[in-house]
């Protein structure tokens, strides 16, 4: 190819490097410290059977074609009825990933004359869909109740004729993916209720390993007729997929209005069979998760005196700042056999690369020691 060709994209890609900050795909090696498959349900040989068992009775690979095609397949149906029975909602739509749902329901959902208040540290798929609505929205500062009360009096005070009198829409992560720390959910809710506001919960990280049953977060909710909760199935139920939760509205509207869904294939009926088997694992996994609860314990334990935040998740940032520094310890970490990654921006805000240690059940409490050792000398060098 002549190196004319994609010359913007080969100078953006030096200017990356330069900074430390282009990224590549590698293979996993080491130990587990950085998937998301906290109760070590992915490699399950319970999940690997459910798969078996699937195929055994018939169930196809592929879909075929869209869900409005021939893609609708009946696991896909039997699945979003046991999820929303699960997840305590009127109805669940399957959707291929968490990226694709998030950026779908806040893209579709929320109307013009709607204004959505978003957390400033929300995930990316998130931000897609603020950039593809119709709605006024606006970031307001992470885990602030008061910023997104003052944010709503204001819009609903607003000087054009027509601000402030559509819905209001609060958009959050129930635990966050880079910072391992909680929504206050409680606050965002009865804010929610006072006002009349629509909250949408995203549950990827708290699915299966927080409130009764894995239900998440948003379970130990006294009243949840005005939240809309997004689980992911690829994170703590070792598979794949995301299951949006709410209102049979919600469902319909989606399916008839958010072209995500509308014109995607459908996910293979063969991945919604073994999600099904995963909410039975993670419904009577309370032994997993006190198991996966007494390693993130011990983990804060070590990791605290070395500088991580920990939030009692069990995601455990360590900030280093410079994204050359945060890449270099984290080679050393990899080189030694743990499989740790630097995240830098933009991913995370600038000067604040870190490192992302997350603790699952793939790796013991002998692995964690061993690795704070590396990560100590790593540190001091």
């Amino acid at each position: 190819m002549s190196s004319e060709l994609l010359a913007a994209q080969r100078a953006d890609l030096a200017g990356l490097a330069a900074r430390g900050r282009l990224r590549a795909l590698s293979p996993r090696a080491g130990v587990d410290f950085a998937s998301n498959d906290y109760l070590g349900l992915a490699s399950s040989a319970a999940l690997a059977e459910a798969m078996r068992a699937a195929l055994d009775r018939g169930v196809p690979v592929g879909s075929g074609g869209s869900r409005l095609l021939r893609g609708n397949h009946p696991e896909h149906e039997a699945l979003e009825a046991e999820a929303a029975a699960f997840f305590g909602s009127e109805a669940a739509l399957f959707c291929a990933t968490g990226f694709a749902a998030n950026s779908a329901l806040l893209a579709t959902l929320p109307q013009r004359g709607d204004l959505i208040l978003a957390d400033e540290l929300i995930h990316a798929s998130s931000h897609e869909g603020l950039r593809l609505t119709r709605a006024e929205h606006r970031l307001v500062s992470h885990n602030d109740p008061d910023a997104y009360a003052k944010a709503i009096t204001a819009w609903r005070r607003g000087a054009s004729s027509s601000s402030g009198a559509g819905q209001v829409w609060i958009a959050v992560e129930t635990l966050y993916s880079m910072d391992g720390d909680f929504a206050p959910l409680a606050e965002l809710s009865a804010l929610a209720q006072r006002e009349g506001a629509i909250l949408i919960a995203d549950e990827a990280h708290a699915t299966g390993i927080y409130g009764p049953g894995g239900r998440g977060l948003v379970a130990d909710l006294p009243q949840r007729d005005h939240i809309i909760s997004l689980h992911t199935c690829g994170k703590a139920l070792g598979v794949e997929g995301a299951l949006l939760c709410g209102p049979g509205a919600l469902r319909d509207f989606l399916v008839n209005r958010a072209r995500g869904f509308i014109f995607s294939t459908a996910p293979s009926p063969l991945i919604a069979a073994v999600v099904r088997e995963a909410l039975r694992i993670v419904a009577g996994g309370d032994s997993l998760r006190h198991e996966l609860q007494a390693r993130i314990g011990a983990a804060r334990e070590l990791l605290a005196p070395l500088g991580a935040q920990c939030h009692d998740s069990p995601i455990l940032p360590l900030v280093l700042g410079g994204d050359v520094r945060t890449m270099a310890v984290a080679a050393r970490l990899q080189a030694a056999g743990f499989d740790v990654r630097g995240i830098r921006p933009p991913t995370v805000p600038e000067g604040s690369s870190r490192l992302r240690i997350v603790i699952t059940r793939n790796a013991g409490f002998d692995d964690l020691a061993d690795l704070v050792v590396v990560l100590s000398e790593a540190l001091a060098a």
